[in-house]
C-alpha cells in the first residue's frame, strides 16, 4: 500500500496576522511592495517574466519562467529575451507585446513603482524594442554584470495582457504608444482601488473584473471578501506543466497569533481547517538547535514543522529626512552605532526566538549560507555593550549621567553633538512598531528600550496596526522617526544582494531615505562587477554605517504543514510559493486507488 497524489481538495493558508494582500495591480507602490501582495497573491495569477528559487536555491527556474535565458551581444550591453507562448485565460498569447506594454507603464510611472531605483532599470536602458512577436531586445547604457541584470533588472518585468490596455473610455494602445501609458496606468490603479485603504471595497469586485480576471498563472481569483478571505481556483488555461492538484486555494485572514494557534489546535480537519499555518515562537515548547530544520513540535499530531528560512535580512529603518531635532540626532553616525550596540541579538536567539534566531549584521543575509557574505560579517561589528554605547554618546557631547541624556556640547566639531542639535536637547527618539507580536517583537523592543536607557537614550515605543504602519512610514514621508514592521527585506525582486533598491539615494524601497555618496559608489561597483571583493566592500561599509538598525533574524514563519499535504518543500528561499505543486494523498494498492 502506497500513498499517491490525488486531485481535489481545498488548501487553507493562514495569512500573517494583520497582513492580508493589499493590491492586485503588479505595478505596486513602495509602501505595498512586499511578499503578501506579490509572492503570495499576485504571482499566482500573473507570472513575472522569470521565476526564481523553486528548487530551494536562489537561481532562475527556466522551466517555470516565461522567457528563456538572455542572449547577450559581444559587447555585453544588449540582451535579447525570447518569450514562451503561454496563453492568457482570454485566449491571448503571452508575447513581446505584453513585455512592451509593461515597459511603457514602468517607464512613464516609474516613480510610483516600489522596485524603481533612480539611475537603474529602466533609466539604464538606451533602448528597448520588439524585434519579433516573441522577442524583445534591451540595450543598456554600459556593460553591467550579467548575473545582476538577470537577477535584479529583468526580475522587474511582468508581461501584461492586451485586455488591460484600456482606459475608462475604452481600449487604448499603450502597448505600442508610450504616450498613452499614463492614462492606462491611472485606469488600472482606479480598478485596483486605494492600495493603502484598509476598507478598499474595490477588492470585492476584483474576481469579476474584466481586467483582473484575465490571468496567465495557475490560479484565478474567485473571491476577495471585505473580511480578507481570498479564494482562488485553478486557471484551466494555464500553460505550465505544473497544473494545480487542489480544487481551491484559500488565503485566510487572521487577526492574532493566538487565533491562528487555536485554529491549528483543531487540526486540518477541524472547523477552521488550516492546512498551512505557522507556529508562534511563544508556543514552541522546546528550543531547536537548527533554525533551518526545526525542533520538537507541540502540534505534531496533525502537522510537521517546515521553517521558512528566506534569503533575507531583518532590520528597521531610520528616517533620515525627519525635520525635527530627533531627526537630526538620527543622522548622527555615533548615535546609530550606540543604539545598535544596545541591541542584544545573541540573547534574543535563545530567549525569544527559541533557537530559531540567527544574526543580521549587515545588508547580506547570513542564511542560507553563500559565498556572497563577507568574512567580516560573520561576526558582529556591534556586539551588545551598553558601556560602549554610553562612551559613544559621552565622547560626542552628551551627559549620560541622566536618562534621557542631555546635550552639553553643541556644534559640529570633533566631540560635539552635531548639526542642528542645540545645547540642552534631551536624547529622546520614538520607535513605532507593528502590533500583534507581544511575546516576540514587543518583548525584544522593550528589552532594547531598557538597555538603551542604561546608556542614556530614551526610546519611546508606539504600537501601531501593521498595515497602517507600513502604509504611513514609507519612502519620502517625514513624520516618523524609526519604524519596525517586524520584518526587513527578502531579496526579491532584486535577488542579488547589491543594495541599489534599499540603500541607494532615491531608491523606491529606501524607506528611511538614506543617502551617502560613498555607499552609492560602492553599490555602483557591485552592479558592474562580478568580483566578490566589490560586494564584500559594499556590505562591510554599510554594516559600519548603520543605515538601519540591524535586527535578529528568524524564519519568516515556522510553518505547520498538515501531514496529508505533500509537495510543499523545499521552501523557496526568495519567498515565492507554488500551491499548484501541493497535493493531498490517497492510498493505492496494486488493484488501483482506494
Amino acid at each position: 500500500m502506497t500513498k499517491v497524489p490525488r486531485k481535489g481538495g481545498t488548501i487553507n493558508w493562514a495569512c500573517t496576522p494583520g497582513f492580508p494582500p493589499a493590491g492586485i495591480f503588479p505595478l505596486l507602490p513602495p509602501g505595498r511592495f512586499g511578499a503578501r501582495s506579490l509572492y503570495e497573491f499576485q504571482m499566482l495569477m500573473y507570472r513575472p517574466l522569470y521565476w526564481y528559487g523553486t528548487k530551494g536555491d536562489a537561481g532562475v527556474d527556466y522551466e517555470l519562467s516565461l522567457a528563456g535565458p538572455p542572449e547577450w551581444s559581444e559587447d555585453g550591453r544588449t540582451a535579447t529575451l525570447t518569450v514562451k507562448p503561454y496563453k492568457w485565460s482570454n485566449g491571448e498569447t503571452v508575447d513581446a507585446d505584453g513585455v512592451m506594454f509593461w515597459m511603457h507603464l514602468l517607464e512613464t510611472k516609474k516613480e510610483e513603482y516600489g522596485g524603481y531605483v533612480p539611475g537603474f532599470f529602466p533609466d539604464n536602458l538606451t533602448s528597448y524594442e520588439k524585434v519579433a512577436d516573441d522577442k524583445v531586445r534591451f540595450t543598456f547604457d554600459k556593460a553591467y554584470a550579467h548575473n545582476w541584470v538577470l537577477m535584479n533588472q529583468f526580475s522587474l518585468i511582468t508581461p501584461l495582457p492586451k485586455a488591460w490596455d484600456r482606459t475608462a473610455d475604452g481600449p487604448a494602445d499603450a502597448t505600442r504608444n508610450k504616450d498613452e501609458a499614463p492614462a492606462v496606468y491611472d485606469y488600472l490603479m482606479a480598478q485596483n482601488g486605494d492600495v493603502y485603504a484598509e476598507d478598499n471595497s474595490a477588492r470585492t469586485r476584483w474576481a469579476d473584473s474584466p481586467v483582473w480576471s484575465v490571468v496567465n498563472g495557475p490560479w484565478k481569483l474567485a473571491e476577495f471578501s471585505m473580511d480578507g478571505l481570498v479564494r482562488m481556483v485553478p486557471n484551466p488555461s494555464y500553460s505550465g506543466s505544473n497544473k494545480p492538484y487542489a480544487d481551491e486555494f484559500r488565503l485566510v485572514s487572521t487577526d492574532t497569533f493566538e487565533q491562528q494557534y487555536e485554529w491549528l489546535e483543531q487540526g486540518p480537519h477541524g472547523p477552521d481547517g488550516i492546512q498551512v499555518g505557522f507556529l508562534p515562537f511563544d508556543r514552541i515548547t522546546e528550543p531547536t538547535t537548527d533554525p533551518t530544520a526545526g525542533g520538537p513540535n507541540p502540534l505534531a499530531e496533525h502537522y510537521r514543522i517546515v521553517p521558512q528560512v528566506l534569503y533575507a535580512i531583518h532590520y528597521f529603518p531610520i528616517n533620515f529626512i525627519n525635520p525635527t531635532v530627533a531627526g537630526k540626532i538620527l543622522r548622527q553616525l555615533y548615535f546609530r552605532q550606540a543604539l545598535q550596540t544596545c541591541l542584544d541579538q545573541d540573547s534574543s536567539f535563545r530567549e525569544i526566538y527559541q533557537g530559531y534566531g540567527y544574526p543580521t549584521y549587515g545588508p547580506v543575509p547570513a542564511l542560507p549560507a553563500t559565498e556572497l557574505l563577507s568574512p567580516a560579517q560573520k561576526s558582529n561589528p556591534f556586539p551588545f555593550d551598553v558601556d560602549r554605547a554610553r562612551r559613544l554618546l559621552t565622547d560626542n557631547g552628551w551627559d549620560t549621567s541622566v536618562t534621557p541624556a542631555v546635550c552639553v556640547d553643541a556644534g559640529t566639531g570633533v566631540g560635539q553633538a552635531g548639526e542642528g542639535i542645540p545645547e540642552g536637547t534631551r536624547l529622546t527618539v520614538t520607535l513605532r512598531y507593528a502590533s500583534g507580536h507581544e511575546r516576540t517583537l514587543a518583548r525584544l523592543l522593550r528589552t532594547l528600550r531598557d538597555d538603551a536607557a542604561r546608556a542614556g537614550i530614551e526610546l519611546i515605543l508606539e504600537e501601531v496596526h501593521p498595515s497602517v504602519l507600513v502604509g504611513q512610514d514609507t519612502t519620502g514621508t517625514t513624520g516618523w522617526e524609526m519604524s519596525c514592521w517586524n520584518g526587513g527585506w527578502v531579496y526579491g525582486p532584486n535577488f542579488h544582494p547589491t543594495g541599489e533598491l534599499l540603500y541607494r539615494t532615491g531608491a523606491g524601497c529606501n524607506f528611511g531615505s538614506y543617502s551617502d555618496p560613498v555607499a552609492d559608489e560602492l553599490i555602483e561597483k557591485t552592479v558592474t562587477s562580478d568580483d566578490l571583493a566589490d560586494l564584500h566592500a559594499y556590505q562591510d561599509y554599510l554594516a559600519e554605517q548603520v543605515p538601519v538598525i540591524w535586527m535578529p533574524n528568524f524564519p519568516l514563519r515556522v510553518f505547520e504543514v498538515a501531514h496529508d499535504l505533500q509537495g510543499f518543500g523545499p521552501v523557496n528561499p526568495l519567498g515565492f510559493i507554488n500551491p499548484e505543486n501541493w497535493y493531498f494523498t490517497q492510498e493505492q494498492d496494486g488493484s488501483g486507488d482506494r
